[in-house]
């Protein structure tokens, strides 16, 4: 239903449309929220401002992972002699790249639209900006505005890679996973600014795909907060891929432009000194798109952080709103926001699904992989947890010695009532792990389940009845 309204000096009208839900942001969470009500018969509509979709199928997840895909396919042509087949070392088509990466991004993009349309969802492309209570006034990208207001709204704006205020570092306008995933030539020599998931991932393909690279890390090892063998092992991995690796560094200041060629500034135990390279690559962290969006006209309240401000079933703090994904704080993953829509969607409807006490699996998609759920040993000795630990090289899973992949280890944290505390994987395939080992966890069951199932050979998964044969006893 249509209403009109005047505004607070009477001097203008303006048509609010009433619907039942308003989402702003067309992420994960807020497409599947919008997906799940509309055929139900709600009005629904999702307004977002550039990728449909979200960032996950546009610019992040899936575009990196293609990406990720075409180094490890140069690699094996350089790896040739190994299987039997000559070298080839020629340099990469980096267009080429990246007209199969905007491929399969237009197939992802329509396969939205077309469940935009079949689901009764209306999608509304423009810029949301919240100017009352539960009421967004549209900037439209076709011209014109519109204002809809929701029932129930729900913030699903996502995050930005974070730029900070190093001297120099805006003014060198450097990359961000976007950018590096549009360019169309490999860079001489990519410096890459954080040794998290992003950076380790774009780091890795591009120096499988002729860069030279150097990962700059302010902490004192790669992926810090794992357990020392796991940031020994991916340590290792980059600098016998020929990657270096420069940890503990603090840069001080950036002079040039990516592109052209930059220098860093940096200090390292106590020294300075320069690091110079044709392009660089921001991947520090993440920023919530909070600011700008009007938050301060709805009672909405926002953390320090940026994020806004929820509660365990992500009710933000003005009645008939809810944040989701990474705006919300909620772990940085595309599979924790799908949980997102599932914690919402059941609050509608008075159910009482909660965040608390949630599993977050995550995968790092370097090559091979890196896997993990549940509680590392760093966690668990910080929280006196006691557990004993079950943990065997790649090459005791057999199927790695004819894929010739046989780099990592397997480990699990098991507890006195033989329950799965944590498992982590580095190696081939780690990310297909996870599933069998999160299953048994979810139901309490002892590792024994694993252990005695009957695992096809010769399979990966199968190392998983390696691995849980080897758990000490409880004496």
């Amino acid at each position: 239903m249509n209403v009109i309204e005047h505004g607070n000096t009477g001097a203008t009208e303006s048509l609010v449309e009433e619907y039942d839900l308003v989402v702003l942001g067309s992420g994960e969470a807020g497409k599947y929220l919008a997906w799940a009500l509309a055929p139900e018969g709600k009005r629904v509509a999702v307004i977002e401002r550039q990728y449909v979709g979200g960032s996950c199928p546009n610019i992040a997840c899936l575009p990196s992972k293609n990406v990720i895909h075409s180094a490890k396919i140069a690699s094996y042509f350089r790896r040739g002699a190994e299987f039997g087949l000559p070298v080839v070392d020629a340099p990469v088509d980096m267009a080429a790249v990246r007209a199969r990466k905007r491929a399969m991004v237009a197939g992802l993009v329509e396969m939205h639209q077309h469940k935009f349309r079949t689901s009764g969802a209306e999608l509304v492309m423009g810029n949301g900006t919240f100017v009352a209570p539960r009421t967004i006034t549209v900037s439209l990208h076709g011209g014109g505005t519109r204002t809809l207001r929701g029932a129930s709204v729900v913030i699903s704006t996502g995050s930005r890679a974070r730029v900070d205020d190093t001297p120099g570092l805006r003014e060198a306008a450097p990359l961000t996973h976007i950018e590096a995933l549009e360019l169309d030539a490999t860079p001489e020599h990519l410096i890459v600014l954080g040794g998290g998931y992003v950076g380790l991932e774009l780091a890795q393909a591009f120096r499988r795909l002729g860069s030279a690279v150097t990962v700059v890390e302010r902490n004192y090892a790669l992926i810090h907060r794992e357990d020392p063998d796991v940031t020994a092992a991916v340590t290792e991995l980059f600098r016998d891929e020929g990657i270096e690796v420069v940890t503990g560094t603090r840069v001080e200041a950036v002079e040039g432009r990516s592109g052209a060629g930059v220098r860093l500034s940096v200090c390292r135990a106590g020294g300075r000194t320069l690091i110079e390279g044709t392009h660089l690559l921001v991947a520090g962290g993440r920023t919530p798109n909070t600011d700008g969006i009007g938050l301060e006209t709805t009672g909405v309240a926002v953390e320090p952080s940026g994020h806004v401000r929820v509660d365990e079933r992500l009710r933000a703090t003005a009645p008939g709103v809810w944040a989701v994904g990474d705006c919300a704080g909620s772990p940085h993953f595309t599979h924790v926001a799908l949980d997102d829509f599932r914690v919402v969607r059941d609050d509608l409807v008075g159910r009482g699904r909660v965040t608390t006490g949630r599993q977050v699996p995550f995968c790092l998609f370097t090559d091979p992989e890196l896997a993990r759920v549940g509680l590392s040993e760093r966690e668990a000795r910080e929280r006196g947890t006691g557990y004993r630990l079950a943990k065997i090289p790649m090459e005791a899973v057999l199927r790695t010695r004819t894929l010739s992949e046989t780099r990592g280890f397997l480990k699990a944290l098991i507890g006195a009532d033989d329950r799965v505390l944590g498992f982590a994987a580095f190696g081939p395939g780690a990310g297909e792990l996870l599933a069998p080992v999160q299953v048994v966890m979810a139901a309490g069951l002892p590792y024994t389940a694993l252990r005695d199932m009957i695992l096809t050979h010769p399979t990966l998964s199968e190392g998983l009845g390696v691995l849980f044969g080897v758990v000490p006893s409880r004496a």
